[in-house]
Formats: structure tokens, C-alpha cells, sequence
């Protein structure tokens, strides 16, 4: 996969520099390897960002079910700020998945949806339907009502059972 990156220079009076990002698509040899600027006009550069997989993992399936069933499936491509250049961003992943969206915004990336084409859909779908399985939901009673002291011994009873196997 590719991501094509728009960059604008002086969006406003607050920034020396925007960045979007306009699509995933897939690979094509004449992408190269290495970043590189496919359109200028002086204001707005197009950059093409090459290399990209796209790997679906077991343990990811709740992010994609969450992104499937979000109404609008769509790839979360994160990037970060070259160091030293501000004029450059690096882009650090191309995604399918809602959690590791979630993960790379809270390490400080900045993260952009775009729409994810329908057979990339189609196949997410497939995929997800085979491997993931929904956490079971447990009923817990408001406790509100009870003191403290009632809260812990609750506490210290129910973890007693789970460790015991009796989760009733």
C-alpha cells in the first residue's frame, strides 16, 4: 500500500505548514521505495509514501469489528513530524484497526481516517467474521447503595469466587 499526503504551506497565520492525508492505494512499482513529492505548485505539494502492508492480526479483531461497524470503514493512517523539519512529516502506519488508531493518538501521533475501498471492506469483513469473538458481557449491580466497608467485602467475595472458577 501507498499514502498520498497533501502539503499545504502557510495554511493560516498560526502555521508554516498543514498536512492531510488524501489516500491509501494500492502499491505500484513506479512508487519506488522512498518518500517522494509527485505534485507542486508552490502552496500545496502531493506526496507519495510507499511500502506500506497491510497484515490482519487475531488479536486485532475487536478493532476491526469497531471500525466495520463504525458505518464509515475507513484506513486511520498515522504520522509524526520529521525531527528537525518541520516542513515534513513521517508517516508510521496505515491501518484497519480502531484500537491501534486509538494506541498511535495516545502516544501522540496524529491520526487521519480516509474511506477504506468496498473489497478492502469485503475482505475485512471475512476475515473478522472468522476470528473474532465478542467478550462475554457480565451483569454488575449498582453498588452505589452500600458502604464502603460493604463495597470491599463484596469486592474480596467476588474475586474469591473468579480465582475459585465460579463466576455465578
Amino acid at each position: 500500500m501507498a499514502v498520498v499526503l497533501e502539503r499545504t504551506s502557510q495554511p493560516n497565520a498560526w502555521q508554516d505548514w498543514s498536512f492531510r492525508v488524501l489516500e491509501v492505494v494500492p502499491h505500484e512499482p513506479a512508487f519506488g521505495t522512498e518518500v517522494r513529492k509527485v505534485f507542486e505548485d508552490g502552496r500545496i505539494s502531493r506526496w507519495v509514501y510507499p511500502g506500506f502492508a497491510l497484515e490482519l492480526y487475531t488479536d486485532e479483531c475487536k478493532g476491526y469489528f469497531l471500525n466495520l461497524t463504525s458505518g464509515n470503514p475507513c484506513w486511520f493512517v498515522s504520522y509524526r513530524p520529521v525531527d528537525g523539519d518541520e516542513s515534513m512529516v513521517e508517516v508510521t502506519a496505515a491501518s484497519v484497526s480502531y484500537i491501534e488508531a486509538d494506541r498511535r493518538l495516545f502516544a501522540g501521533e496524529q491520526v487521519e481516517s480516509v474511506t477504506l475501498a468496498p473489497e478492502l471492506c469485503d475482505w475485512l469483513q471475512s476475515f473478522t467474521n472468522e476470528h473474532f469473538v465478542p467478550e462475554e458481557t457480565r451483569k454488575v449491580r449498582a453498588m452505589s447503595f452500600l458502604s464502603p466497608e460493604e463495597r470491599e467485602r463484596h469486592g474480596r467475595r467476588m474475586r474469591a469466587q473468579i480465582e475459585a472458577g465460579d463466576e455465578g
